[in-house]
């Protein structure tokens, strides 16, 4: 079988590396692994925006039915990422700050940053603007689960939680103790 691009079911245009059986092997020659890592990364990555999909887990490699199948395996060659090698490959994002392991203190489940915590922290801003919702304390739930669907749209509240710290240290953004839980404020910025 010769290298070729694959569209997926979902729509998501697998690049030509996908069709290597290669690609899906731990290489034992580091500069090899290193390029094919990043390979995996820029895939994961891409995937994981074009799906508006958040978490990894070592898991998704271990069984069939995940919703990163498309990109964890390959039934036209046979071929599907060992849970170790997935593993490796998470590690390296959260080492690049790509990724961080969700919950903490575990290394088998990761939210993915498709958007770096940063970007996100500029989309819920832009998006709280653009509501008229300044100087307007709004609930994490507000904010996931709007009556309008938004770019922030089931956002994991960790990684919420991470943009709206951000905002507040430019100023932007200010927490709230509510009745039923927590709110955040955002603040005009500063001139």
């Amino acid at each position: 079988m010769s290298l070729s691009t694959h569209t997926t079911p979902s729509g998501y245009l697998l690049p030509s590396i996908h069709s290597a059986p290669p690609f899906f092997t731990e290489q034992p020659n580091p500069t090899t692994q290193s390029t094919a890592t990043e390979q995996w990364i820029r895939l994961i990555l891409g995937y994981a925006r074009h799906r508006k999909l958040f978490v990894l887990r070592v898991e998704d490699a271990e069984a069939a039915g995940s919703e990163w199948d498309e990109i964890l395996r390959n039934e036209r060659i046979n071929r599907r990422i060992l849970p170790d090698h997935l593993s490796n490959i998470i590690a390296t994002m959260v080492s690049k700050n790509l990724a961080s392991y969700e919950p903490a203190k575990q290394t088998r489940s990761a939210l993915i940053y498709w958007r770096l915590p940063e970007e996100w922290a500029e989309v819920l801003y832009d998006w709280v603007v653009s509501i008229g919702q300044l100087n307007t304390i709004l609930t994490f739930y507000d904010i996931t689960d709007p009556p309008l669907e938004s770019a922030l749209t089931n956002i994991p509240i960790p990684l919420l939680r991470k943009a709206i710290a951000i905002l507040g240290k430019t100023g932007r953004s200010q927490m709230i103790a509510i009745a039923d839980g927590e709110g955040v404020r955002f603040l005009a910025r500063s001139r």
